[in-house]
This record gives structure tokens, C-alpha cells and sequence, in this order.
């Protein structure tokens, strides 16, 4: 599967069946912390929270259970570069999800005063 862009993920937001998954801390999702190359904080529109760092300590099961989404269904992760968020994408897919990175991540994201941000 080929990584998302942000052009494609922000045609998509709200889109029914789309998983978006923020994998970064919860402090960084909030808004509360992040990196001062970011020019906005806080998280893309609909996005769930679900940290790399509990994604790491979960089996299979456990991962299902704590997304919520139906095995099979289309996820995309994103962190603040694509690292994490690449990690996740691997967690994702061996829990049987179609699962995808969004490589551009917070950090493109927040650089784009066009987008929307929660």
C-alpha cells in the first residue's frame, strides 16, 4: 500500500469508514506539547487518539479493542514526521487492518494554514 499524502487525507476527512489515527502522546494530540518547528498544535479533524507507545504493548486483539474499528477497515496513522506513525501502520496491518502512513504527518499538517485543526 503506498503512504498517504496530505493532499489525498485532507480530500478524505470525515470520510465514512476512515480511521484516522493520531499515534503521538496524549499531550502532543492535545495541544498541550509538541515541536516548536510546528507553527500550530493540537491534532487533524477526527482524529482518535491511540498512542505507538500502548500500540506496542497490545497483541492483536488487545489492538482491535482499543481502535474500535472492524477488522478489515481502512486506517490511517500519523505522528509528528512518520516515524511513529510508520511503527503503528506494521501493529495495524498484523491486527488485519488496511492500514496506511501518512508520512507528511503533524508536522505538514500544522505547516498549512489552509487546513483545519482541532
Amino acid at each position: 500500500m503506498t503512504d498517504v499524502t496530505t493532499a489525498e487525507l485532507a480530500g478524505r476527512l470525515g470520510e465514512e469508514g476512515l480511521v484516522l489515527v493520531d499515534v503521538r502522546s496524549l499531550r502532543e494530540y492535545a495541544g498541550e506539547a509538541g515541536y516548536p518547528c510546528d507553527p500550530r498544535q493540537g491534532h487533524i479533524p477526527g482524529a482518535v487518539h491511540l498512542d505507538v507507545q500502548a500500540l506496542h504493548r497490545l497483541d492483536a486483539d488487545g489492538v482491535r479493542a482499543a481502535l474500535g474499528a472492524p477488522p478489515g477497515a481502512e486506517v490511517i496513522a500519523y505522528c509528528h514526521s512518520g516515524v511513529r506513525s510508520g511503527h503503528a501502520v506494521e501493529i495495524l496491518r498484523a491486527a488485519g487492518y488496511a492500514a496506511r502512513n501518512y508520512p507528511g504527518s503533524w508536522h505538514a499538517w500544522s505547516s498549512d494554514p489552509a487546513l483545519p485543526v482541532e
